[in-house]
């Protein structure tokens, strides 16, 4: 954990360490029961060695928390977050609609695990633990789709998304295509593909997505290579709403949508 991580990931060792001591264990007793060497609890509370997810799990059953320590680890990844990724994430969590265009990628709340790793993993600039960080931190923006009233999703890819046959990404692809007609087949989630025949259209220019508020109102949300921009003003808003009818308006209904992504698997395998 680095930046704005570091206060709270200082406060998940500090809570470790008196967990641990308040349990009347040492290092290598609570090591024994969290199947981790001594010297490795040692480690990670002194903060030589980065927090480790499933190190905090079992953490929290052998301590009995009640997964306090998995999420203040959850806190730590957010406050890891860019500066300007934090305002779309409170734009995500509290929508009652999302919109999502993505013309190369499956969007990210739609993501397995393997492929998200597979695409953060193309920034060879990341070491492996920022690599898994982003992983767990672009998983854990999923529970929204899971919660008890959660937001409608309509998303639009591209046909190209749906097909990397690289020879690596096959077994990945069957995985995520699969998940992904998964989700379709479901509320709140509609998923919708442009078929690779209508060659150019104005989604081209780029991803983005669109948040509406409880209170009606809508946000956006551009990525590029280096950072990201969210979109408030009015007329900029309009601009992208418009864009999304037009994208939609080219995409498959849904069961056409949901064939061509089973032909999609087919070809994998």
């Amino acid at each position: 954990m680095e930046g704005d991580a570091a206060p709270t990931a200082d406060m998940i060792r500090a809570q470790l360490r008196r967990l641990r001591i308040a349990a009347g264990m040492s290092q290598e007793d609570f090591g024994r029961l969290v199947h981790y060497s001594g010297s490795m609890v040692s480690a990670l509370e002194l903060g030589q060695r980065p927090l480790d997810r499933l190190f905090l799990a079992r953490a929290d059953e052998v301590l009995t928390t009640g997964g306090l320590l998995v999420y203040l680890l959850k806190l730590a990844e957010r406050d890891g977050q860019p500066s300007w990724f934090r305002p779309w994430l409170d734009a995500e969590r509290t929508a009652r609609q999302l919109r999502c265009f993505q013309p190369s990628l499956i969007p990210g709340l739609l993501q397995t695990e393997n492929y998200a790793r597979a695409v953060i993993r193309c920034d060879d600039l990341l070491s492996d633990d920022e690599v898994e960080r982003r992983v767990h931190a672009r998983l854990d923006r999923q529970s929204i789709l899971t919660q008890p009233d959660p937001p409608q999703l309509i998303a639009v890819v591209d046909e190209h998304a749906l097909r990397h046959t690289a020879e690596h990404m096959r077994g990945i692809m069957v995985e995520q295509l699969t998940q992904l007609i998964t989700y379709a087949q479901r509320p709140p989630v509609s998923v919708h593909v442009i078929p690779a025949e209508v060659g150019v259209h104005v989604g081209m220019s780029g991803p983005f997505t669109l948040a509406r508020g409880a209170d009606g109102g809508w946000v956006g949300n551009l990525e590029n290579q280096l950072a990201g921009v969210v979109v408030d003003r009015d007329g900029d808003v309009a601009t992208l709403l418009s864009r999304w009818e037009t994208v939609r308006n080219e995409a498959l209904s849904h069961r056409h949508s949901i064939d061509l992504m089973k032909e999609a698997v087919d070809s994998c395998t």
